[in-house]
């Protein structure tokens, strides 16, 4: 049987975005980890409550990143 997960607690997020962004702009997503994927994208990953991750949306949306997926990751 599935435990019930609290609404507002902290999950694993995989958040892609388009392009190689260099190492300078992890400074910007503060407290997540950052990987280049061969195809060509950026991989943000680590532990995030909805309001830290909205304000990840909002960070992406205002450097005019483009959004590729969100995932929550399992343990």
């Amino acid at each position: 049987m599935k435990t019930q997960r609290k609404v507002n607690a902290p999950a694993s997020f995989e958040i892609r975005v388009a392009g190689h962004l260099s190492k300078n702009w992890a400074a910007r997503f503060e407290g997540l980890s950052m990987r280049h994927e061969p195809e060509g994208e950026t991989v943000l990953s680590g532990m995030l409550d909805q309001a830290a991750l909205h304000g990840v949306f909002v960070k992406i949306r205002s450097l005019g990143l483009n959004l590729i997926s969100v995932n929550r990751v399992e343990a």
